[in-house]
């Protein structure tokens, strides 16, 4: 199999799970999939080192989140985003807030640093070490981020419905 072929397999298996991580970590749609696809680029660029990993999806979760904390890094020459663009319509205040809506809102509630080692344990899977090395970080940090993280979730009241057993 060719590199080109290798990298397209992967690619079109790992899709939705990056556009998702990238949506838990707290983008929009469309940023989701930008993010998706310059991380896709970026292992693309370093596909041989990707391949050696152990852990491929360690390996292409690390630079997830290295181009989702490039992404909100601000520069002064850098376009500033808007909450609204000028052409776009108002969102359906009465739609109801469903599951996915409710986790997302309780995910913008945990700091960036919260979010990112709750969706590399919890989403991706990883293991508390293969976080630890992701995030470049001791494991013991990653015990600490994520028990406070659980503990902020725990109490989220964007939860609540989901808790008791409510409709999605």
């Amino acid at each position: 199999m060719t590199k080109d072929d290798d990298f397209s397999e992967y690619a079109r298996a790992r899709w939705q799970t990056l556009l998702r991580s990238a949506l838990f970590l707290g983008c929009s749609g469309q940023e989701a999939e930008d993010l998706a696809q310059t991380t896709l680029l970026r292992a693309y660029v370093a596909w041989a080192k990707v391949e050696r990993a152990t852990n491929r999806d360690a390996y292409v979760s690390r630079i997830l989140v290295n181009a989702h904390r490039d992404s909100h890094r601000r520069h002064w020459w850098d376009e500033k985003p808007t909450a609204q663009l000028p052409d776009t319509e108002e969102p359906d205040e009465s739609v109801g807030v469903d599951g996915a809506d409710a986790i997302q809102r309780a995910l913008a509630q945990l700091t960036p640093v919260q979010r990112e080692v709750v969706v590399l344990r919890f989403y991706l899977q990883l293991s508390e070490r293969e976080t630890a090395d992701t995030l470049r970080i001791p494991p013991g940090t990653v015990k600490s981020r994520l028990s406070s993280a659980l503990h902020q979730l725990s109490t989220d009241l964007n939860l609540a419905d989901l808790r008791n057993g409510g409709t999605q």
